[in-house]
Formats: C-alpha cells, structure tokens, sequence
C-alpha cells in the first residue's frame, strides 16, 4: 500500500491505487466511501455504495460531520484524484482519523475494472 507521511495508528491521509482501494474496500467493511464529485458526475456513474458529498459545495465539511463518523475510516474520490485529496485534507483538519484517496479517481477505477474483465 502506498503510504502518506502521516499514515499510521495515529491517523493520516494515504493514498491508494484502484486494486488497493478495491481491496479496502473489500475488507474492511467500516469504511465510509464518499464520492466527492459533482451531483450529475455521480449520476453518470460511482462505486457501488458510495454517498455523494460535492467537494465543491459551500456546504460540504458541515455536510460531512453530519454524514460521516470520524471514528471510522473514510475512503474519498473524485474524478482523478485532485479534488478527493483536497476534501482528504479537509476531512483531516476536520478531526478524521483515517482516510484513504484513491489517487487515480474514478476514471483511473473504472480502467482499472475494465482491465480485469478482459
């Protein structure tokens, strides 16, 4: 697993590939997912499970706090990575303890399943 520098009992950002964001997914099943993206980018398509909380509404942190419990790992992505680091952040100074970003977003997700099925 790729490591943040802050990864650890303690906490932190780490962030992921599309395999090692699958099999977190997979194992632990306390995970939160939050899809961060835009309302119409989530209905064209998301990871099954995943709530949508838009990184670019005004709103988002009390949106948040009010969904999420920061006692229990949060997995986030965006569309490539960039604005799911930032809700990552976000989220981190928030008082979240664990949080993972899948660094390649939903596109590097979806050519990451359509690789397995060949």
């Amino acid at each position: 697993m790729a490591c943040a520098p802050s990864e650890g009992a303690e906490g932190g950002i780490t962030s992921l590939t599309a395999a090692e964001f699958e099999a977190l997914l997979a194992r632990d099943q306390a995970v939160q997912l939050v899809d961060v993206r835009r309302p119409d980018e989530f209905a064209a398509g998301h990871i099954n499970g995943a709530q949508l909380i838009d990184v670019t509404a005004s709103d988002f942190l009390d949106r948040a706090q009010k969904s999420l419990d920061p006692k229990r790992p949060v997995a986030v992505y965006c569309r490539s990575g960039k604005r799911s680091m930032r809700a990552a952040q976000m989220l981190q100074k928030a008082g979240f303890r664990v949080i993972y970003n899948l660094d390649t977003g939903y596109l590097g997700w979806v050519e990451y399943q359509a690789g397995k099925k060949r």
